[in-house]
């Protein structure tokens, strides 16, 4: 990849190919497919937060008129403990149906305990009441410090503490331990002359997508099956569901409709597997919607978290020491980020001595899904908080300070490689030399700056390029466009075949129609698929060079290709794409890219961001004044894309520092299942977010392309934590940054 590469698509803000079908209304979400014959599904959910389920009693329930369906976990296939492919990991099949409906215990307030179809919703939801259950209460535990006590409640009898030489004796809430660790951590702290060490906490927080998840299901008589519904990633709820329900990949296939929102939070199946038996026993198809409280309380938030940094540092600014501790709660079930919170914590820093170590915990909360650039926000936010008090502490600009130890090519990270080029220095000029940097802190108000790191991902992508007999063509990708992927496939292959964007038509396929397709996540799609996307585009150039050869009797080898037209460059003749296409049926056939790849390479990301902010001593409310996010997006294919997703990561950053919070009370139940109560910024909370797009070349990419949609949520937490702490003279060590909570820290310190 040449930074100088002149490109004649790449670069341009299109207009998206799905715009019109979204303005005009015609986009089907996930609640919008109705099936000749289907009734409705619903979900009788728990109570209570921690619970021994001593009986089920179906029966009344069953002999409702209108009722035609009940299921429970009975009705799942026997299942033992193992991995599957989920998201950008993987997840225990065993969790995932005991998290689709109670098994032997409800352990959080929202758990699925049975459900039921019937003729209409109405009449499905008023039949939940005729499900009788009998719970034997259990204290629950809602706090990762609390569940992390020798004398805590157990949530799982068999779960044994991964992550030690020897498997403890005793089983407790403690899933995994782990740690990872670089040089002598003793030898640098000693070298140091300033040591700073802190101990932060962070919320609970949902990704607050406005559509609910939704799904519709055809359980046929043969066994094939077909689920529709708004997801991340269909090839696997594909997987997920088969695995519960013991059926083979080929007998489902899964259509990924619209997708109103994810982030993370629709790569997990809740619905799907429970709607395909509602389905199967009715011998009707199923439509199931959650309602909003059923989201708030019953899908995967992100995981509140508690977190200790301590970094030392020589007079000059040398970081010699990194010490990170961290606890993340997974929820009812293992599986927290907390891996790529070990990872990232201090990854934007070059310093030989560092050590991380992580737990996992469960805690009677609904189960933690993931949230762009999952278990990264929480680690870094405690890590920039440090590093900001740090140069404060040695007189230096934080910015010179970050400078003066940024990761860089050759940089080793504490999770394996070293890093290739990438742009956090680039990043931090472009912070200084900003006109918000460079512009004076009113008084009154307090300023932040943060870093934030994350790896993003690559792996298996499926794409076919068909052209059509007037050279227009359709991209079949397997990729839910969530961000505005499409655009950026359409112009990667417009690129490549030299035709306007708008001749090609980008679709997401169905899981019958291209090979595995990973989820939309981990930043990978425009780097993966699109890589895919590319191949099959050169593919079609190819087998165009060989088609024209074969008009002029030369060998493909002296074909050119640019611009969509074909040249001899033995003579004068020169062919089209369009004329290649509408003779194709005379050259051998019709012309088809297709390109399965696993992609490796995925360039990391660093992003930098400022935030001014302005703190009513009376009432401690915050108000966000000014707001900058300068991140690498590597070679920015769609700029206007690119800059929404670094606004909409700093939002979503900006409303997790500031209010949003799961609140319970003291039996576990959640308190604000909404937007009304739980607050995310509305755009009237915030001024322009002001975005500075930095370009600096992934060279695994043939277009220089690095992920660019998680890594602007990581920044907010310290950026704005620490703006709040300057403009009330005050450590702030817990979020969000409430009215409450700011009010307590300006009075009592």
């Amino acid at each position: 990849m040449s930074e100088a590469r002149e490109f004649k698509y790449i670069g341009q803000s299109t207009i998206r190919p799905d715009g019109y079908d979204k303005v005009t209304g015609r986009a089907a979400y996930g609640a919008d497919l109705t099936l000749p014959g289907m009734i409705w599904g619903r979900i009788l959910r728990s109570p209570h937060a921690h619970a021994n389920i001593l009986s089920i009693d179906t029966t009344k329930a069953e002999a409702h008129p209108d009722v035609l369906a009940v299921a429970t976990y009975a009705d799942f296939v026997e299942l033992q403990s193992k991995s599957v492919a989920a998201s950008e990991g993987a997840a225990d099949v065993l969790d995932l149906a005991r998290n689709c409906l109670a098994d032997d215990k409800a352990l959080y307030h929202g758990h699925a305990i049975a459900a039921i179809a019937a003729r209409t919703e109405r009449a499905a939801k008023d039949a939940l009441s005729l499900i009788e259950v009998k719970y034997e209460l259990l204290p629950p535990v809602m706090d990762v410090e609390d569940a992390m006590k020798d004398d805590a409640p157990v949530l799982h009898a068999d779960m044994f503490t991964a992550g030690y030489e020897e498997r403890p004796s005793k089983a407790s809430n403690i899933a995994v331990r782990t740690e990872m660790k670089m040089g002598d951590i003793d030898a640098g702290f000693a070298e140091a002359d300033v040591i700073i060490e802190r101990e932060f906490r962070t919320p609970t927080a949902h990704q607050g997508y406005i559509e609910p998840h939704a799904c519709t299901v055809r359980y046929d008589e043969d066994g094939q099956s077909m689920i529709w519904c708004s997801t991340q990633g269909h090839f696997d709820v594909r997987t997920s569901t088969a695995k519960v329900l013991g059926m083979d990949l080929g007998k489902l296939k899964v259509i990924a409709s619209e997708i109103g929102g994810g982030f993370g939070g629709k790569t997990v199946v809740y619905l799907e597997p429970v709607a395909l038996v509602l389905s199967k026993k009715s011998g009707r198809p199923v439509k199931m919607v959650m309602e909003r409280d059923e989201v708030f309380i019953a899908t995967g938030p992100t995981s509140a978290a508690k977190l200790r940094a301590k970094i030392g540092a020589k007079k000059d600014g040398t970081i010699t020491a990194c010490q990170g501790w961290m606890a993340y709660e997974a929820g009812a079930f293992k599986g927290s980020p907390m891996m790529p919170g070990v990872m990232t914590m201090f990854t934007p820093y070059e310093c030989a001595n560092v050590t991380v170590e992580g737990f996992d915990v469960v805690v009677n909360k609904s189960k933690s899904a993931a949230y762009r650039a999952p278990g990264a926000p929480q680690a870094e936010y405690a890590a920039e908080m440090v590093v900001n008090e740090l140069a404060e502490a040695l007189g230096m600009d934080p910015i010179d300070l970050r400078l003066k130890n940024a990761a860089k090519a050759g940089t080793q990270t504490i999770y394996g490689p070293k890093l290739k080029t990438v742009g956090l220095v680039e990043c931090l000029e472009a912070a200084k030399n900003s006109p918000h940097y460079q512009s004076a802190i009113a008084e009154g108000n307090g300023r932040g700056i943060a870093a934030g790191f994350w790896f993003n991902i690559g792996g298996q992508s499926s794409v076919t390029v068909n052209m059509n007999p007037d050279g227009t063509g359709t991209i079949v990708e397997g990729s839910p466009d969530i961000g505005g992927s499409r655009a950026s496939m359409q112009m990667m292959a417009a690129e490549v075949l030299g035709i306007a964007p708008s001749n090609l038509n980008p679709i997401i396929a169905d899981t019958e129609t291209l090979p595995y397709s990973a989820s939309t996540g981990g930043s990978r799609t425009t780097f993966a698929t699109g890589m895919a996307v590319i191949e099959a585009s050169e593919s079609v150039v190819a087998q165009v060079k060989q088609r024209a050869a074969a008009v002029w009797n030369v060998t493909a080898e002296q074909v050119d290709y640019a611009d969509g037209v074909a040249s001899n460059t033995a003579g004068d003749d020169k062919l089209t794409l369009a004329e290649v296409c509408k003779s194709a049926e005379q050259t051998g056939g019709q012309i088809s890219g297709m390109a399965n790849i696993n992609a490796r390479g995925a360039g990391p990301s660093f992003a930098v961001h400022i935030c001014d902010v302005f703190v009513d001593q009376d009432t401690g409310k915050v108000d966000v004044i000014r707001y900058t996010a300068i991140q690498d997006a590597g070679k920015a294919i769609h700029p206007a894309y690119v800059e929404g997703q670094l606004q909409g990561g700093a939002v979503q950053g900006i409303g997790w520092a500031l209010n949003e919070e799961y609140i319970f009370d003291e039996n576990g139940v959640m308190e604000n299942q909404g937007f009304l109560d739980y607050r995310i910024p509305l755009a009237s909370d915030l001024p322009m977010i002001e975005t500075i797009v930095v370009e600096v070349p992934n060279a695994f990419h043939p277009y220089g392309v690095r992920g660019v949609g998680e890594t602007g949520i990581i920044p907010p937490l310290a950026t704005v934590g620490w703006a709040v702490g300057k403009a009330i003279d005050r450590k702030v060590e817990e979020l969000p940054c409430s009215p409450p909570r700011v009010l307590a820290l300006i009075q009592n310190g």
